[in-house]
């Protein structure tokens, strides 16, 4: 990629981060950038180099949609699942959670966790031992929203109009990250 340093500010604005948020992102200073902007310093191939991976990597995450790395096909259990067979179907796929779906509708989630904390030794279902729903969210939206959600969420739901039409876990952004 080629760019013109004396657009970095403009650059900058469309990415929508203040200065301190790009200087962070590149590992340079924010006064740096500033004098950048400002035309008061002409940068070392060195920082032109570091603004440049900078840029590029943050146009990779704004250009990403949640489609592109949704998982389609999506396992999930109905409110009556017995625990048993959710366990064996965690097993099965080697997942850690699967959300809990009735009638197109998110109404919560079981995860590996949720399970061994439950304290009941009859057979249970996933009503029982569920969540709170993950979010739900457009599949064309910003991967930067996902990743955002992912901080506080094991797993993210994508819809299109009402329909559930996939889903995103951490794995799912760690894996696009060694592509």
């Amino acid at each position: 990629m080629v760019f013109d340093i004396t657009q970095l500010k403009k650059i900058r604005k469309q990415l929508n981060l203040t200065q301190h948020q790009f200087a962070q992102k590149a590992g340079i200073s924010q006064s740096m950038i500033a004098k950048i902007e400002s035309g008061k310093l002409d940068p070392t191939y060195s920082y032109v180099k570091k603004i440049e991976h900078a840029i590029e990597s943050l146009s990779k995450d704004e250009d990403l949609k949640a489609e592109n790395i949704m998982t389609k096909k999506i396992i999930f259990v109905k409110k009556d699942t017995e625990v048993k067979d959710i366990i064996n179907l965690l097993t099965k796929h080697n997942i850690s959670q699967v959300p809990v779906i009735e009638k197109n509708i998110p109404i919560g989630l079981v995860t590996e966790s949720s399970i061994l904390a439950s304290d009941n030794e009859v057979p249970i279902t996933a009503e029982d031992v569920m969540i709170e729903s993950p979010p739900v969210i457009e599949k064309n939206a910003k991967i930067s929203v996902v990743k955002s959600l992912l901080q506080f969420y094991p797993i993210v739901l994508l819809k299109e109009s009402k329909k559930i039409v996939g889903l995103i876990t951490k794995v799912d952004i760690l894996r696009h990250l060694i592509k």
